[in-house]
């Protein structure tokens, strides 16, 4: 008998299981490829695809991503946020559960939203009422539920894991943390990528399954055995597993010796079905395609021309990681009931961490223009901060424009320099040569008279 937790319903009359895609049960998880292809067990479920290189490929870089970047609490401190550690809820963010420390619990979270969808985590409580412990349930395992009114709960089979309770439990919506993917068909109901990459994992893993099957028989096509004459149909059944047990499978490129007139004649491989490789790297773009992961990041296709790594991990960022990284951030901050000052935050730091002569030269010219302090770009290279690093630093040469039309008006210095006095020049003496002695004396007395000399 199923109970609730943290609340109680009046009739279990009034809960209605969500329906799912198809009307095919609650929970779908098995995709026919064509109709009836489930009777004749040729199915897709979530178990199989997730054996396609591709597929598990894009879903465990993603999941591992995620998990590698650190969270942690940020306060808005006048438009800034700043980290913070708060008693509250730092502690369960480090350490969710008893089994599980952070990255583990952010990988399983980004695994079951990929595979299925959606993440359900179960919330504990302390005596306060305060979230001190977090689950990430198994979503085959749950139902969601609605009321007439529109209340939403959650049917949880039994979890060991877990230790809220011991059977079948009916939760309200406020006691767990759903975050769902693709929203298509129901706003309570996320669709996996796997529902877009089915079909193609499914031609992918048959072509593997033939071509192992083809190189087990000595990579030989198969043939056709003639006889000269008419054969019963028990006589041409009885050659031909006597053929498929000398010469098949390990047997393969033994030497045959017919009688009776027999003859074999080796089937030809048409060029079409020799291009395997092609079509299994169509169907590993089309699987990257479905989970927005670039091509060149699980070894499809080309990588691109240019050498910039930081560019590259940019776009994988923002087509890929940043929508379920904020979605996590938004689910979690509101499953733990933080106020408007208070967010989780999803550090990528260590994501996008550039090379290191772009690093260096960003802390260099943030240094000098006067964005961070030469302690803070310390700091980024995993360096000690020093003594007098922590003011920042600016130019001293460097000014507004205004600052500049103050100071030629106000300072006398800047003030344009008067006109020069012009220079009047001297009459020139000329000096005639003289004959006599006393001509010359007279001559260097008025030459004396003139220079201001008695």
């Amino acid at each position: 008998m199923a109970k609730t937790l943290m609340g109680a319903l009046t009739t279990t009359k009034m809960l209605q299981p969500v329906p799912t895609r198809g009307g095919g049960g609650w929970l779908n998880l098995i995709r026919e490829p064509f109709t009836g292809a489930w009777q004749r067990n040729m199915e897709l479920s979530n178990d199989t695809v997730l054996a396609q290189a591709t597929i598990f490929s894009c879903i465990t870089l993603i999941a591992g991503d995620i998990a590698k970047v650190g969270w942690g609490l940020r306060e808005n401190k006048g438009n800034i946020w700043v980290p913070v550690d708060n008693p509250a809820y730092s502690l369960v963010l480090r350490k969710p559960n008893s089994f599980q420390n952070d990255q583990q619990f952010r990988e399983s979270w980004a695994l079951s939203k990929l595979i299925y969808g959606n993440t359900l985590v179960l919330k504990g409580r302390d005596q306060r009422g305060v979230v001190n412990r977090l689950w990430v349930l198994n979503w085959r395992c749950v139902q969601p539920l609605v009321t007439d009114s529109g209340d939403v709960y959650y049917r949880l089979n039994k979890d060991p894991l877990s230790d809220q309770f011991q059977d079948e439990a009916i939760v309200p919506a406020s006691e767990v943390i759903h975050d769902r993917f693709n929203t298509f068909f129901h706003p309570l109901i996320g669709l996996s990528p796997l529902y877009s990459a089915a079909a193609v994992a499914g031609h992918s893993l048959e072509i593997q399954t033939n071509t192992t099957q083809f190189f087990g028989n000595g990579a030989r096509p198969s043939g056709i055995l003639t006889a000269p004459g008419r054969l019963e149909p028990g006589r041409a059944k009885e050659l031909k597993d006597q053929w498929d047990s000398a010469f098949g499978g390990e047997n393969a490129g033994k030497v045959a010796v017919l009688g009776d007139g027999l003859s074999f004649s080796q089937m030809q491989m048409t060029s079409t079905d020799a291009q395997l490789i092609e079509q299994l790297r169509w169907d590993a773009e089309e699987a990257a395609r479905a989970f927005h992961v670039p091509g060149y990041m699980v070894g499809v296709g080309a990588e691109p021309s240019y050498n910039n790594a930081q560019a590259l991990i940019l776009r994988y960022y923002g087509q890929c990681l940043q929508p379920l990284m904020e979605a996590m951030e938004r689910c979690l901050g509101d499953g733990l009931s933080l106020d408007s000052r208070l967010e989780v935050h999803l550090s990528t730091a260590a994501l996008l961490r550039m090379d290191t002569v772009t690093q260096m030269e960003i802390a260099v010219k943030g240094i000098s223009g006067g964005v961070f302090t030469p302690n803070e770009a310390r700091n980024d290279f995993n360096l000690p901060s020093k003594t007098g690093g922590d003011a920042v630093y600016l130019q001293q040469q460097n000014y507004s424009i205004e600052a500049l039309a103050a100071r030629d008006a106000t300072n006398p210095l800047a003030a344009p320099a008067p006109a020069a006095t012009p220079v009047v020049e001297a009459p020139a003496v000329v000096v005639e040569p003289a004959d006599t002695v006393e001509e010359q004396r007279a001559l260097l007395s008025l030459f004396r008279k003139g220079l201001g000399l008695k």
